[in-house]
């Protein structure tokens, strides 16, 4: 029996899923193909992903090739409610609604579990580390399972170090396809929708201080340019970092920029970017996001420790007045301010990086079992498909090589004429 916030909403989230439909050609495509041959008959998944418009379309995808299916939201606050009624009135089995406990959010995907899944699929990797830990009884008849972001990646990449996953996950955000531009235009743009949606402050003009400069951060500080703002880019890898120089941004440490920024959207995956150092250093009204997997990258714990009077002053923007009279406004509690204060990323970028979803479970559902218990990459087979589907969707051919071409790429005899 699924649990969600309001029924009522059914009929709205419907309308916003076939909106996603209509922009996203290339998961419709591979819909319209396995749906005829059911090809995951007889299969179950257990998925643990945002629950909006998009990831609805993946989920009726999966149903439509037969799979039978149990869904949760990755994050307390990115479940869009009219959505989750709208797949819980098609028949999907879901536990999710904006506003989650931690409690109740574990609980959600406990009850996803309930399904025996036979594939998992993930977004932060806390669906995969509670089978591991607290229903390890699960675990004999998961085949294989997929991840959708880096820091889940990371997370299970260190699960297989350690010598504790127990069955193969497919990277998915590895992938060129997903990482390329999900993670590069639909962070961009998303995250900073979130920041306007919930301030609706000017970016012209301001000083931006991006944290993190791999592919989240560089499409973040590529909008944020575009909106006429003078971007600031903070990093610890030295690599990023010159790289951010080369691309014309201003690089520097924290604890110069926490003096000078406007706006700070971090976008590391890593904790305590921002902590009780730099918010005395902040000026009065700068504004503070989150852009990464989990609310640890800038501390709420140091940021009320430390404030005397707080108040919510917009839905997901919350005043703290620090010791000295300055204002720092804290969006979307810390968490991501693109699915919590917004909608989180376009459809027509989703339709990728969703498609290799349904195509690494597809694989899973043929080879897992041969799989080792490790971090599977994607084949480049696969991407090369997904972006030749996505260039015919949008009317666009471009060249091949010649026989000559290819013989000459893989030969070494040809040098200098």
């Amino acid at each position: 029996m699924s649990k969600i916030k309001d029924r009522s909403l059914a009929e709205q989230g419907r309308r916003k899923i076939e909106w996603a439909e209509s922009r996203m050609p290339v998961l419709m495509k591979l819909r319209s193909v396995h749906s005829e041959a059911k090809t995951l008959s007889g299969l179950r998944i257990s998925g643990c992903l945002h629950v909006t418009k998009e990831t609805a379309v993946l989920v009726e995808t999966f149903r439509a090739a037969g799979a039978e299916v149990a869904w949760c939201g990755c994050n307390p606050l990115s479940t869009q409610d009219d959505v989750a009624a709208g797949l819980d009135a098609a028949g999907v089995e879901i536990f999710a609604w904006k506003g989650l406990s931690q409690e109740e959010y574990y609980w959600c995907i406990e009850q996803t579990l309930k399904l025996r899944p036979t594939l998992t699929l993930d977004d932060g990797a806390d669906l995969v580390t509670t089978v591991h830990t607290k229903l390890k009884e699960h675990l004999l008849g998961i085949q294989g399972g997929t991840e959708e972001t880096t820091t889940g990646v990371h997370r299970l990449k260190a699960m297989a170090r350690d010598g504790k996953l127990r069955y193969p996950i497919v990277a998915v955000n590895d992938a060129e396809t997903k990482s390329d531009f999900d993670n590069v235009y639909g962070t961009g743009q998303s995250a900073l929708d979130g920041v306007i949606r919930a301030t609706n402050v000017l970016f012209a003009g301001k000083n931006v201080v991006v944290a993190g400069y791999g592919h989240c951060g560089r499409g973040v500080s590529a909008k944020a340019r575009g909106l006429g703002a003078n971007v600031i880019v903070t990093e610890v890898d030295p690599i990023r970092a010159l790289r951010a120089r080369m691309d014309g941004y201003t690089v520097m440490r924290m604890k110069e920029a926490a003096g000078v920024g406007d706006i700070f959207v971090t976008v590391t995956g890593n904790r305590d970017v921002i902590t009780a150092e730099h918010y005395p250093l902040m000026k009065d009204g700068a504004i503070l996001a989150n852009a990464g997997h989990f609310n640890v990258e800038f501390s709420l714990e140091d940021l009320r420790a430390m404030a005397k009077g707080r108040r919510v002053v917009r839905p997901e923007n919350e005043e703290y007045v620090l010791p000295n009279g300055n204002r720092v406004y804290a969006l979307a509690d810390g968490r991501l301010v693109n699915l919590a204060a917004a909608e989180g990323h376009p459809s027509e970028v989703m339709d990728m990086s969703f498609a290799n979803q349904f195509l690494s479970v597809l694989r899973l559902a043929k080879e897992g079992r041969n799989m080792a218990p490790e971090v599977h990459e994607i084949p480049r087979s696969q991407d090369e498909e997904i972006a030749r589907l996505k260039l015919e969707s949008m009317g666009i051919s471009i060249d091949r090589m010649t026989g000559g071409q290819e013989k000459y790429l893989q030969g070494w005899s040809e040098g200098t004429g």
